[in-house]
């Protein structure tokens, strides 16, 4: 069961909303009982019905076996006050560190129903299904999923719609610029 009581459903037909801003991500996945989750700075909506997602997983990561071998695997969104998890957990491999997960904090927990292990912490997080395309995993490293299911924080995400501007800046999410640094999600303007 999720640890955070605002762990709320998304449904489906808004899931893409949930990445449509840019945000950096956290890929988990895990296969014959190995968890594991990394950081990524590109991924993005593709489609809306139903909704697919695409992610970049290098070759060199500990992760992507595990998409690979298990046909699924998390894209969630880290936070301003995961920062730090975030960049260690992007930048220390299980390959060569296989503590990572602990020597950073992570904590992960199950969705009733779901297999995948997600990140306790994020403000939203979304389950997702390997849509097998051989040709742009090897040769891109791009990989496409189709969304099974969506939560977010609602303090954060709330009637398909981000409410930064009301939520505590600690909930705000993450983009990735180079060099460890980020700037998180900032004032909405609408027009």
């Amino acid at each position: 069961m999720p640890p955070n009581p605002h762990f709320t459903p998304v449904p489906l037909d808004k899931a893409y909303r949930l990445l449509n801003h840019g945000p950096t991500v956290l890929v988990s996945a895990s296969h014959a009982g190995e968890d594991n989750a990394m950081a990524a700075a590109w991924a993005c909506a593709l489609d809306f019905a139903p909704p697919k997602v695409t992610v970049v997983l290098d070759k060199a990561t500990r992760t992507r076996p595990l998409v690979e071998a298990s046909g699924h695997f998390a894209l969630q969104l880290p936070t301003r006050a995961m920062a730090a998890l975030t960049v260690g957990i992007g930048t220390d491999s299980a390959k060569t560190h296989p503590d990572k997960l602990q020597q950073h904090g992570v904590q992960l927990f199950h969705a009733p129903g779901h297999a995948t292990p997600l990140v306790q912490g994020c403000a939203a997080w979304l389950l997702c299904r390997v849509i097998p395309e051989p040709h742009n995993q090897q040769t891109y490293d791009l990989f496409i999923g189709e969304v099974l299911a969506a939560w977010a924080d609602e303090r954060v995400f709330r009637n398909g719609h981000w409410e930064f501007d009301t939520a505590p800046d600690a909930l705000r999410t993450l983009h990735y610029v180079a060099g460890g640094q980020f700037y998180a999600t900032g004032q909405s303007i609408k027009v």
